[in-house]
């Protein structure tokens, strides 16, 4: 599947050839500080099938295993990086209505996650796994890749 996006201003823009390899909303304090919302919704694709079109985000080194990304002008939440993964907020997708929320993923099926810090009056009726931190085969595969360098994802073309 082909994806495009970006931030709110129009400064970045990405490309993505691949289908999503899991949906997650996550309700984690960082995310929430990071999106200004109550839970942040990414979907993670390969790493080597994204690229940016159009300028490249300012990052933030989040958690040592992970780099938010956001754009510098208006202060979008764009992507989350990490080693093997480009993870996109779902809010920068040209068309995030062509997600099939609860599909059959080939990593992971689409959840909740870090339900123990989920907002109290927040009322969630979907029928998505949750759970209170990752997975647990998500766990390890994060316990694989620690300590390894993220580095940049595909640069724009120069204008």
């Amino acid at each position: 599947m082909h994806w495009t996006g970006g931030c709110l201003c129009g400064a970045l823009r990405y490309e993505v050839e691949a289908e999503p390899l899991w949906i997650c909303h996550c309700h984690c304090d960082m995310c929430k500080k990071h999106s200004g919302a109550a839970f942040m919704t990414y979907i993670g694709f390969p790493k080597a099938a994204f690229r940016w079109t159009r300028g490249s985000p300012k990052l933030y080194d989040s958690s040592g295993d992970a780099k938010r990304g956001f754009c510098a002008t208006c202060g979008s939440s764009v992507t989350f990086h990490r080693v093997h993964e480009t993870s996109l907020a779902l809010g920068g997708l040209d068309h995030p209505e062509r997600l099939e929320v609860g599909a059959q993923r080939p990593v992971y099926a689409d959840n909740h996650i870090f339900i123990g810090e989920q907002v109290p009056w927040l009322k969630i009726d979907d029928a998505l796994d949750r759970y209170e931190g990752l997975p647990p085969a998500r766990e390890d595969e994060m316990a694989v890749l620690a300590g390894r360098e993220i580095a940049p994802c595909a640069a724009a073309p120069q204008e």
